[in-house]
């Protein structure tokens, strides 16, 4: 088994949103993971996918990119990203989704020998834009992480991957909540999304840091092929 992470798909079959106002490699973007996610996932697969799914408001409306998901090779794990807005009730869309497609929220799951934490996170203190309603939310995360952490542990987690959308730290790679919740449990990789364009790149927190790699996965920072992390046997 493959393990592959993309981000920020911003998917918006229902509604179409382009995305070519953040610049002209957006153009027919779904296409482009398609192409690049069937050249290189297998159907036994995982792949992490990381927030930002589907630009929709409702999860009725989110169907035609669910399903677009369903459809690519592979068994996908999702967590919420900031503008995934029709991401509700978990209980209605686990009901929902393709049988291929699991989401999580501040739980974890194991598939082979691999188990995947996964929570939203926040921005961190000492960002750029960081304020007091911030903090309040940015607190609730990282206890939501711990949670994530602890329900991956209770099921003895041999091989832990965690997936954030939002990045572990700020755009000075400074200490964080995030990063020491992490480093209190035996965390091999780092997968998020949500920093998009160049200047957004250029913060992204990369590489092995306190003997855990961080990995960027926002589909236009992979060109919108899907990220091999790893291979191990199911």
């Amino acid at each position: 088994m493959n393990i592959f992470a993309i981000g920020d798909l911003h998917l918006s079959f229902a509604n179409p949103k382009p995305m070519n106002i953040f610049g002209e490699l957006w153009n027919d973007h779904p296409e482009k993971i398609r192409t690049a996610w069937e050249a290189t996932v297998a159907p036994e697969d995982l792949v992490l996918i990381p927030g930002d799914i589907s630009w929709a408001m409702q999860l009725e409306e989110a169907k035609q990119d669910l399903d677009y998901i369903a459809s690519l090779p592979g068994t996908k794990v999702m967590i919420r990203g900031n503008h995934d807005y029709w991401w509700s009730s978990i209980s209605k869309i686990r009901k929902s989704v393709d049988p291929s497609i699991h989401v999580l929220q501040n739980d974890s799951i194991t598939i082979g020998d691999v188990t995947i934490a996964g929570v939203r996170g926040w921005d961190c203190p000492g960002g750029y834009k960081f304020d007091e309603h911030d903090r309040k939310v940015y607190e609730r995360e990282v206890v939501r992480l711990q949670m994530s952490l602890d329900h991956a542990m209770n099921q003895k987690a041999r091989q832990l991957i965690v997936m954030l959308h939002y990045p572990p730290t700020n755009e000075k790679h400074h200490a964080s909540g995030f990063l020491e919740m992490l480093t209190r449990y035996p965390v091999d990789k780092v997968v998020y999304g949500h920093l998009h364009g160049k200047e957004g790149h250029r913060h992204a927190l990369e590489g092995v840091h306190h003997g855990i790699e961080f990995h960027l996965t926002a589909c236009d920072y992979l060109n919108f092929a899907p990220l091999k992390l790893t291979s191990s046997k199911a």
